[in-house]
């Protein structure tokens, strides 16, 4: 999955991904290859992305909104 973290100033993070754990408003949730389209607001917490080469990285977010389709997921973070 192709994965975009941008904030207000820049792009934090862009890369490929295989499992993507975000703060959801309702609760932690996780994304993985050819999830359903998805919108869903955010809250502050850590978003956890394992990318291809099996590398764990964390992004501190103050809260957001995620959009999942056709395999690409965008993070609208602060």
């Amino acid at each position: 999955m192709n994965v975009e973290i941008i904030n207000p100033d820049k792009t934090v993070f862009s890369g490929e991904a295989s499992v993507v754990q975000l703060p959801g408003k309702d609760g932690s949730f996780e994304i993985l290859n050819n999830h359903a389209p998805l919108i869903s607001v955010l809250k502050q917490g850590k978003v956890k992305i394992v990318n291809t080469q099996n590398e764990t990285l964390y992004f501190e977010i103050k809260g957001g909104v995620i959009e999942v389709q056709k395999n690409k997921i965008l993070i609208l973070a602060e």
